[in-house]
């Protein structure tokens, strides 16, 4: 398989810059863990605020752990992608380690699998 390595890497590197945008948005680095994000609590001071402020904040804050953890689960698969380029092992199934179709990788350049183990992970 004759794939442009060049395309996949800048199209896995403007996906990670734009899932690091979003999860600012919604968490931030953990400072124990620079590599984890966690989920940003809510601003508003809700210690002396009725029981439907301390409701959305709780509310707001699960919302953005949900949305944190779906960003972070695809920025990793994106930086593993991008590690599979560094060790020029991009490309292969993690399964059966055949070659993963071209336009599965057009679609989700961070393919880990070929279509036919689609779902074994």
């Amino acid at each position: 398989m004759a794939l442009n390595l060049n395309h996949f890497q800048e199209r896995l590197e403007n996906e990670q810059a734009e899932l690091e945008n979003q999860l600012s948005q919604v968490a931030r680095r953990n400072p124990e863990n620079p590599s984890e994000w966690v989920p940003k609590p809510n601003e508003r001071d809700a210690s002396q605020a009725d029981e439907n402020v301390v409701a959305d904040a709780i509310e707001e804050y699960e919302d953005n752990a949900a949305i944190a953890g779906a960003l972070e689960k695809r920025l990793n698969d994106v930086k593993s992608g991008l590690d599979k380029l560094k060790h020029n092992v991009y490309g292969k199934c993690q399964i059966c380690d055949k070659d993963i179709e071209e336009d599965r990788l057009n679609a989700n350049p961070a393919a880990r699998t070929c279509k036919e183990h689609i779902n074994s992970l």
